[in-house]
């Protein structure tokens, strides 16, 4: 599988803004319109309940909630559609069908809404998946984004009343299922010139101009006397001009 080098587009940022405008358009409907809507989550173990799976992530309890949920759904989408472009749209499509259902599986009662589903679905994906790539930039994304979402492994038990553990459980797994999935299906970056196994400093333009010190070197000695060189042949190819004068005769 060949390489590709990450590419920045406008529907990296673009798509991200449009998911989260999404959950706050229809929560604008919940509040201002029909607060009834609220009560279509995934209700475990129930027929009528699997229709949750597709409108939780879209419905949230309150400000706060929806707030909370909003921040790390757009960093973490933004950076899915940025190092993972070709299995974004998979990864949360299919990461909402399987998260819901695994909800809906293990869950044993409420209403369970929001998308921190989703959100535990993309931080196990991108953490996975950095790890399993082995390349140190994915890996230094996985480790950002534990240090930024890591304390939300807590919250996958039940260690908090009125929240959904079972959703954030199913999401982690989801995750890892994904990350195993689609191990061989995504690109590493393209090497830099100089991460190259065959790459050689001596050949390097730019590089000889630093010292063993690392010291940079404006004007190397060969260059110097290359304008020698020049100077002294510009020097020697001057012209001469003979004069010759003749006598007249009478």
């Amino acid at each position: 599988m060949s390489s590709q080098q990450f590419k920045y587009s406008n529907n990296i940022i673009l798509y991200p803004l449009l998911m989260v405008f999404m959950i706050w358009l229809v929560f604008w409907y919940q509040v201002r319109v029909d607060y009834g809507i609220k009560s279509f989550g995934i209700r475990p173990q129930k027929l009528e309940g699997l229709l949750g799976i597709f409108t939780s992530p879209f419905l949230h309890g309150d400000i706060n909630h929806i707030y909370n949920n909003s921040i790390p759904l757009f960093v973490l989408s933004l950076a899915l559609f940025y190092f993972y472009n070709k299995v974004a749209w998979k990864v949360i499509f299919y990461g909402i069908l399987l998260s819901g259902f695994l909800t809906w599986l293990i869950a044993s009662n409420g209403n369970h809404i929001g998308a921190s589903g989703l959100i535990y679905v993309l931080v196990s994906f991108i953490f996975f998946k950095g790890i399993f790539a082995k390349h140190y930039r994915l890996i230094a994304l996985s480790l950002m984004v534990i240090f930024l979402y890591g304390s939300m492994i807590w919250y996958v038990f039940p260690i908090k009343d009125g929240m959904s553990w079972e959703g954030h459980l199913g999401g982690l797994i989801t995750g890892l299922v994904f990350a195993l999935i689609f191990r061989k299906q995504v690109a590493k970056p393209e090497r830099y010139k100089w991460e190259r196994p065959d790459y050689n400093e001596d050949d390097d333009p730019f590089m000889r101009h630093f010292d063993e010190d690392g010291n940079f070197i404006e004007i190397l000695p060969e260059d110097e006397v290359e304008i020698e060189t020049e100077s002294e042949f510009e020097i020697n190819q001057t012209p001469k001009i003979k004069y010759i004068f003749r006598k007249k005769e009478d």
